[in-house]
């Protein structure tokens, strides 16, 4: 719960997260050879014994070898009292923000019925807009930004600038030419333009997940797994060459057959024998 603050305006909110954690699948380090589960001990090469909790101290290191060490007081004297209010600054076109600075997505909803109101207000007023302001929130200072979304609005948390690598830093982007071929650049947005259609996210599952639920579930049950044959993608040796048949593959109708996992099921026992 907290607030949201545009100028001398407070909006009671409530902030749920926009996304699910259940998409990921967990798994654990054991022994190959008995199966346990195995355990991360904090361990001194200098002392050569295990550390406990209460010795461990916060270092940074300033240059190789060397460290400073901090201390809980000194975290303190620069960590934000949590005020959990969105302090809205500045507007922007809700295009302006280059999602390469997005870092997790959060709903926001009116706390009350009170809240409604100025909620549904300042929903529609912020319509093509993005408010960009901080949050502070358990001892941590965020920057973000918020946008209408359907009913709601959506806030985001934002990396800041320095966080961020210039693209100048990948070196092999130095060859890349800036001035293309027009044969070759009409022949390519031809390619792109077959595939040009409304973007509809449900239409992509996570078929890697659900591959490995499916190897999962027959090793639980005993089934023999194999693995399906890998097709090599054909080299591109001529860039003209490879957009035509692009094409001709496109207006053949073809389509990329979908990848299955085959599941052997084990021979059956002959009778009687155990």
């Amino acid at each position: 719960k907290g607030y949201l603050k545009v100028s001398l305006v407070n909006i009671p909110i409530k902030v749920y997260p926009a996304t699910e954690s259940s998409g990921t699948m967990s798994f654990n380090q054991l022994h190959a050879e008995c199966r346990s589960r195995i355990q991360q001990k904090r361990w001194c090469p200098t002392c050569d014994r295990e550390v406990p909790n209460g010795e461990i101290v916060k270092g940074y290191e300033f240059e190789k070898g060397q460290y400073v060490v901090l201390s809980e007081a000194d975290f303190d004297s620069v960590r934000p009292p949590s005020t959990r209010v969105i302090d809205l600054k500045q507007f922007a076109d809700d295009t302006a923000i280059d999602p390469i600075y997005i870092d997790r997505a959060y709903y926001l909803a009116p706390d009350g019925a009170v809240a409604a109101d100025a909620f549904a207000v300042m929903r529609e007023g912020m319509a093509g807009k993005a408010g960009v302001g901080k949050l502070a929130l358990y001892g941590r200072e965020y920057l973000v930004a918020v946008r209408p979304h359907a009913n709601g609005m959506v806030m985001y948390t934002l990396h800041h600038a320095a966080e961020i690598r210039s693209i100048d830093t990948i070196e092999e982007l130095a060859g890349v030419p800036r001035q293309v071929k027009a044969d070759e650049l009409q022949l390519a947005r031809q390619v792109i333009g077959t595939f040009d259609k409304a973007f509809d996210i449900a239409a992509y599952q996570d078929e890697y997940r659900e591959g490995l639920r499916n190897v999962i579930d027959a090793k639980i049950a005993g089934r023999e797994v194999v693995a399906p044959e890998v097709e090599m993608a054909p080299k591109v040796v001529n860039l003209m060459d490879a957009l035509r048949k692009s094409l001709d593959s496109v207006s053949a109708g073809k389509k990329t057959p979908a990848r299955v996992i085959a599941v052997k099921q084990p021979a059956a026992r002959a009778e009687g024998k155990r």
